[in-house]
């Protein structure tokens, strides 16, 4: 069901429940179901083998060991090349190297894009989930405020009253 269908039903909802019952009874109704969820946790559904390895390797890829571990390595391989002259394994211009490189490039790419993937809809989860509790603690807030304005007025009365009743 899209999203124009599930408003729809709400407003017909609120329309026909709103005869039965008056604002504080709904606003009752909404305070009983909590809204708020531990994403975390009720995320419910396990990753396989080859997500949890995405999320490890983009994770291990994205940090400053990685980078430096992978700078030395580089360094290591030129330097170690360029010493052993006319016995190098990959000599000048280093053409393994970038055939390594490249390989290493075209499989990091789509894991870390996976990885990504995964957290984004976890972040639209988190975020349909924080527009709830917002809007819900906007409905609570907007009743404690028409409360105290009611508190307020009927204290001012108080007041009057009291002040006629000493004259």
């Amino acid at each position: 069901m899209d999203t124009e269908k599930k408003l729809e039903l709400v407003r017909v909802l609120i329309d026909n429940v709103a005869d039965d019952f008056n604002e504080e009874d709904i606003l009752h109704m909404m305070l009983e179901k909590k809204i708020s969820a531990d994403i975390e946790r009720t995320d419910g559904e396990e990753y396989t083998t080859a997500q949890k390895a995405a999320d490890k390797i983009a994770h291990f890829a994205g940090s400053w060991v990685f980078i430096f571990s992978f700078t030395g390595l580089l360094l290591g391989w030129m330097v170690i090349n360029s010493l052993l002259a006319s016995r190098a394994f990959d000599a000048y211009p280093y053409i393994l190297l970038n055939l390594v490189l490249s390989c290493v490039a075209a499989i990091q790419a789509p894991l870390i894009m996976m990885s990504q993937n995964r957290q984004e809809e976890k972040d639209r989860v988190r975020a349909e989930n924080d527009y709830k509790v917002n809007l819900k603690s906007e409905f609570i807030v907007e009743d404690l405020h028409k409360k105290m304005d009611l508190i307020l007025d009927n204290l001012e009365k108080i007041e009057e009253q009291l002040w006629t009743k000493e004259k």
